[in-house]
C-alpha cells in the first residue's frame, strides 16, 4: 500500500481541483495520506478534510514558519484540540512542528529562541497526549535531537530529511523514520540519495510534501534548474520507484516496507486505515 506520509492537501493550491487530485492519487495506488496542520487557523480544515477523504489522516501542530505569528494562546488551543480529538482514530501525530534555521527572517537569535520554545512545548504536548511527531528539519538536526534526548522517546517522522548519516542514525535511535520525497529524485541531490541507498530499509517512509518539493519530472527551468510546479500525492508512486531503483529493490517490496514503517512510527495510522494490508 502506498502511503504519502506528508501532504498539505488543505493548501490553497488545491482549492480549484482537490477532488480530482484525490482521485488521481487513488488511481496511482495511494491508499493513505497524512495531512499535517501548520497553524491554529487550519486545525479544523485538516481534521475535516481527513474525515472527508478515504484513507486520509491528520496531525495538529504549529509549523516553525508560523511561530512568529503565533502566541501562547495558540499552544493552549493546540492542547485543547488534541484533547478534543483524543478518541479520533484519524488523528495520528502532532505536527508539523520543528525548527527551521534556513529562512533568514526567523533564524536570528531571537527567532531561533522563539522557535525552540514552541518546539519544546509541542514535544511536551505530544508526550502528554501520547502521540508521535512530524518534524520539520531544515539545518536544525542537532538542536532537534538535543530536545528529543531530554525526553522519553517520542518517535515519529523526520520529514524531508537531509542531514548526515550520523544524524540520521541518531533520529532512528530516537524512534523516527525518515521521509523520502521529491528532493531524492534529483541526481544532483547526492547526500539525500546516499541516505536513501544506504540507510536500513526499516528507517524509510514515502512522502510528497505536496504541493511543495516537486520531483524532478514535473519540469525543469533554464539550464536544468527546477522550475516551480505543483506537486501532488499521486507522485508518491513514482517517488517509490525511484527509491526502489536506488536501493536495487523490487518496487512492491519497497512500498510494503515503507507502509509498514509508517504504521510502526505512527501507530494510529494502521487503525485509521481500517487494518488494511500494508502490502
Amino acid at each position: 500500500m502506498l502511503i504519502d506520509t506528508h501532504c498539505h492537501l488543505d493548501a490553497p493550491e488545491f482549492d480549484a481541483d482537490r477532488l480530482a487530485v484525490i482521485e488521481r492519487a487513488r488511481r496511482a495506488g495511494v491508499r493513505g495520506i497524512v495531512i499535517p496542520a501548520v497553524m491554529r487557523a487550519n486545525f479544523t480544515a485538516v481534521r475535516d478534510l481527513a474525515h472527508a477523504t478515504p484513507g486520509a489522516c491528520y496531525a495538529l501542530g504549529i509549523h516553525p514558519l508560523y511561530v512568529a505569528a503565533s502566541g501562547d494562546e495558540d499552544l493552549d488551543a493546540l492542547d485543547a484540540a488534541l484533547a478534543a480529538s483524543r478518541d479520533d482514530p484519524r488523528l495520528v501525530a502532532v505536527g508539523e512542528i520543528g525548527l527551521d534555521f534556513f529562512v533568514p527572517a526567523i533564524s536570528t537569535p531571537a527567532g531561533r529562541a522563539r522557535q525552540e520554545r514552541f518546539y519544546a512545548r509541542q514535544l511536551d504536548l505530544a508526550q502528554r497526549h501520547g502521540l508521535p511527531v512530524l518534524l520539520h528539519v531544515r539545518r536544525s538536526q542537532d538542536m532537534l535531537l538535543k530536545h528529543l534526548r531530554r525526553r522519553p522517546p517520542i518517535g515519529g517522522i523526520a520529514h524531508a530529511f537531509n542531514g548526515s548519516f550520523q544524524q540520521a542514525e541518531q533520529f532512528i535511535a530516537q524512534g523516527f523514520a525518515l521521509g523520502m520525497g521529491g528532493a531524492m529524485t534529483f541526481e544532483r541531490a547526492r547526500q539525500i540519495r546516499r541516505l536513501a541507498t544506504d540507510l536500513p530499509a526499516e528507517a524509510l517512509v514515502l512522502e510528497t510534501d505536496a504541493p511543495d518539493i516537486p520531483p524532478a519530472w514535473l519540469g525543469r527551468g533554464v539550464d536544468g534548474q527546477p522550475c516551480p510546479a505543483r506537486n501532488e500525492p499521486a507522485e508518491t508512486a513514482r517517488i517509490a520507484h525511484v527509491l526502489a531503483e536506488l536501493r536495487g529493490q523490487a518496487p512492491a517490496l519497497l512500498v510494503a516496507q515503507c507502509a509498514a514503517n509508517a504504521c510502526r512510527v505512527l501507530p494510529r495510522l494502521a487503525r485509521a486505515l481500517g487494518g488494511m494490508d500494508t502490502a
